[in-house]
């Protein structure tokens, strides 16, 4: 048995490590480099399979459409995407068009917006062989043969809902979420999917699988979002009809932008069961599923089809509230809330005419205005609405984008949910006096400190609801009219002014319905007055909403409708009548608007 060497043992652990320290390090690195290596693989062929199955499904599209012609030689879609949607139900339900004939023009016409807009995700291949199930069933369903848009994140059997997130890739659903169910009972067919922002939360309306979205009326504007695929695609005259999620302004900001209609329900007024979100367990500010389309008579439909027994039977957790007709149809004068200006964020000169202009003619129509102006919105913008979203600092989100390249437009974004919370706190005193908007909002990202710090949100942000309430019934109004943001954005602006967001996201914390119509389009002097712009602050926000909104000469613009939660008829009502009289006053925005 060989000794034990004292000497020789101490010799070799005095030996020089270097070389063999040096080697392990590189070792380490180069496995840390390979890995790397090996996640940006296979996120690129998740990228890529995406790409070539929506790619797939718009070449199976072409040839669905192409062998339609061939069977029926006398088919022009032409003639069947120009009907309004009361009228192309009426034909539908009378015979003189048939489902397969309606479903084909649709599809024909999203090909060849999808080719200049980049608005499609995917085209639902099933909705030729629902036609089949169509053929059989009976025509009482309200939507019976009518194409409908459904928003990326919508749930629809054996499809992603990506929410523009690398992370949510080949993960198909398993069910059709239950608004989908019920719009296939009452006969409506589901055609195509539509793009959004990285993560949702956002205006703009790209990301690094699917690409940018265009706005139809200026291609080097943003749809908005983050439902804003829908709104491309609605204003473009490929879908009549379409389901958008809103949790800040993601449905009424896309139909601004666009020039068409959009509706934010009371949350939970319809079902949100199988609807994907990156801040699911968020409860300070709260989503909701609702419609965009060309004019409040569709959106009103779309509402009427969905509240029926269906809904309440597949999700009891939704009210078993129908559809009040009466209250819809009502004619009798409002009582009506306004403000112009929120107080904090100027509304561009284009948003502030149109909002005078549309309360003159209400006041002439007979309705009474009533000042109504927000309470408390600095605190509330930042204490609730945003530091309420970023509760847990933005992780929970920053953990679905950077599970791939992140989009260009939400670099900023991104930038900011990296920064650990102690130095936005640093952050925020040091910008305290020279920007005190970007210093607040840099403390409210941090989030909450704790769960009774979550559960005191929560206390106040109802405290907040019973006073703004409480106000509402002591002006004794109907509805609330207020500017709506617009026109749309220059491309990559959406993801770094947050502060244009308190005309929308107020609605979502007070859990509002709230609605968009187009009443006018930016004139000449509406451009030329934005060199007199100077904002509430004069801060950077400020600063950049104008380079955001510059060069908008013809684009829509919308206002806001509000009522009080549940009350979702009145809002449409309120919607309806701004429409009735636009039309009434401006017959040539409502000819170009159905173009």
């Amino acid at each position: 048995m060989e000794s034990f060497n004292l000497q020789q043992l101490t010799s070799d652990m005095n030996m020089n490590w270097t070389p063999v320290f040096a080697a392990t390090v590189c070792g380490t690195g180069a496995l840390i480099l390979f890995r790397k290596w090996r996640n940006n693989q296979k996120i690129q062929k998740k990228i890529l399979n995406a790409r070539r199955r929506r790619d797939k499904s718009l070449q199976r599209a072409e040839q669905a459409v192409q062998q339609f012609k061939i069977q029926n030689p006398d088919f022009e879609s032409s003639s069947i995407v120009s009907l309004s949607l009361s009228e192309l139900t009426g034909k539908l339900q009378d015979g003189s068009l048939q489902p397969d004939a309606v479903l084909h023009a649709y599809m024909e016409k999203a090909l060849e917006v999808n080719k200049n807009l980049n608005c499609s995700t995917e085209i639902l291949m099933e909705s030729v062989e629902q036609l089949t199930e169509i053929n059989t069933q009976s025509k009482k369903g309200l939507l019976y043969g009518v194409p409908i848009s459904i928003k990326d994140n919508v749930g629809y059997k054996g499809h992603d809902s990506s929410c523009g997130v690398v992370g949510n890739l080949d993960q198909p659903a398993v069910m059709d979420s239950v608004v989908v169910t019920v719009l296939k009972k009452q006969g409506a067919i589901p055609f195509i999917k539509t793009n959004i922002p990285q993560g949702l939360l956002s205006y703009e309306c790209s990301n690094p699988i699917y690409g940018q979205t265009l706005n139809p009326c200026n291609l080097k504007k943003t749809p908005g979002g983050s439902s804003g695929g829908e709104g491309a695609l609605i204003r473009g005259g490929g879908s009549i009809l379409g389901i958008g999620t809103d949790i800040g302004g993601s449905i009424r900001i896309p139909a601004a932008f666009c020039g068409i209609c959009g509706f934010k329900p009371t949350s939970k007024r319809l079902s949100g069961q199988e609807i994907s979100s990156c801040v699911k367990g968020q409860k300070s500010v709260l989503s909701s599923i609702g419609p965009l389309a060309r004019d409040v008579e569709s959106v009103a439909l779309f509402m009427q089809a969905l509240l029926c027994q269906d809904m309440f039977t597949l999700d009891p957790n939704v009210p078993p509230i129908p559809f009040n007709q009466k209250v819809y149809e009502s004619s009798e004068p409002l009582r009506i809330g306004y403000y112009e200006n929120d107080g904090f964020q100027q509304p561009s000169p284009s948003m502030a005419r149109a909002f005078r202009e549309t309360k003159a003619l209400l006041e002439s129509a007979g309705h009474t205005l009533v000042p109504f102006p927000p309470l408390r919105l600095y605190e509330v913008f930042f204490e609730f609405a945003f530091k309420g979203v970023m509760a847990d600092g933005g992780r929970t989100l920053y953990s679905h984008l950077k599970s791939g390249p992140i989009d260009s437009c939400l670099r900023d974004q991104a930038a900011l949910l990296r920064i650990p919370g102690f130095i936005k706190k640093l952050l925020s005193v040091v910008l305290k006096r020279v920007s005190p908007r970007l210093s607040v909002s840099l403390k409210a990202g941090v989030g909450v400190g704790s769960i009774a710090e979550l559960w005191r949100q929560h206390v106040n942000i109802e405290e907040y609801i019973d006073e703004v309430i409480a106000e509402w019934r002591r002006l004794n109004v109907d509805v609330l009219l207020c500017p709506m943001l617009g026109p749309a954005y220059n491309l990559h602006y959406s993801g770094r002014i947050i502060s244009a967001l308190s005309y929308t996201s107020l609605y979502n914390l007070l859990n509002f319905p709230a609605g968009t119509v187009t009443v006018s389009t930016v004139t000449e002097e509406d451009e030329a007055q934005l060199s007199q712009y100077t904002g509430v602050y004069g801060d950077v926000w400020d600063k950049l909403f104008v380079k955001a909104v510059k060069d908008g000469v013809g684009l829509p613009v919308s206002v806001q409708c509000v009522s009080l939660p549940w009350q979702d008829e009145m809002c449409l009502r309120f919607m309806r009548e701004v429409e009735r009289l636009t039309a009434k006053n401006s017959p040539k925005l409502t000819r170009k608007h159905d173009d």
